[in-house]
């Protein structure tokens, strides 16, 4: 069984009413008859250009919006009929690292209770061990202890992206959505990034939708790679299959469009 299924996935947005008063103009389908299986312990990778209707994907495999219609289980547990209740406690093991590492932060908080917030939602911990776990979350992403009474704006993008991943990190998930987690950071930064997801992985047996339009950093992250084209997926395979004999005449333009990252 896969950690995640999805089967027949549709979200629709209505484009709203016509000036002349005739009703709807009509509707983007965002994600359009999408079905995939995620297996614990593996990145896939989820490629397109921006508008594909990627990250869009990412948010309803979290039931962070809600489908039009079709499926989602995560380890065989029925997401759209799990109640508040039941969904706040599947949180824990379902996180998201956002695109903009500055905006997904709040700029009011320290450091310290940007990373503990989860904590302090889902766990009873003292502020002793809160903070300690705190400390090795920043280790675990390569800062340290002095960040945390700092705010996210005295740091670098790149640091704000790492607090960013602790952050969902903290309450020890077994999957994780990165939606464009690089994408707004520069390539050798970018490229650090990549590599302590890949570290991070092995060290906590993670598994990963990695949501990216950069098919070289896909290739070199994902064990599986999902295209995705005007809200469908056109191409889903092993990352060899796909990047050495794409089927899709849209993967081989995405292959063909970026010059490889130095990762």
């Amino acid at each position: 069984m896969a950690l995640l299924e999805i089967r027949s996935l549709n979200k629709f947005f209505p484009l709203g009413e016509s000036v002349f008063g005739g009703g709807a103009k009509g509707e983007v389908r965002a994600v359009e008859d999408v079905s995939l299986d995620i297996h614990a312990g593996e990145t896939l990778g989820l490629v397109g250009e921006s508008g594909s209707g990627k990250s869009t994907l990412g948010r309803l495999a979290l039931r962070l919006i809600e489908p039009t219609s079709g499926s989602i289980c995560f380890e065989g547990r029925d997401l759209l009929a799990a109640d508040r209740g039941q969904l706040r406690a599947l949180r824990r093991d379902m996180q998201i690292i956002f695109q903009d590492p500055f905006a997904s932060l709040d700029p009011r908080m320290r450091v310290e209770d940007v990373i503990a917030e989860p904590l302090v939602i889902h766990e009873k911990l003292s502020t002793a061990a809160r903070r300690l776990r705190v400390v090795e979350l920043l280790r675990a992403v390569g800062l340290d202890e002095s960040a945390l009474r700092r705010f996210p704006h005295e740091f670098s993008g790149g640091q704000r992206q790492r607090m960013g991943i602790a952050r969902a990190l903290a309450l020890r998930p077994k999957f994780i959505v990165a939606d464009e987690p690089v994408s707004a950071l520069d390539v050798s930064v970018g490229a650090q990034i990549v590599n302590l997801l890949a570290d991070l992985q092995r060290e906590f047996g993670l598994t990963y939708l990695f949501i990216s339009h950069s098919m070289p950093v896909v290739r070199y992250l994902a064990t599986r790679i999902a295209v995705m084209y005007r809200g469908r997926l056109v191409e889903v395979g092993e990352t060899a299959q796909i990047t050495e004999r794409p089927q899709h005449s849209y993967t081989r333009t995405l292959l063909q469009a970026v010059p490889e990252i130095g990762v």
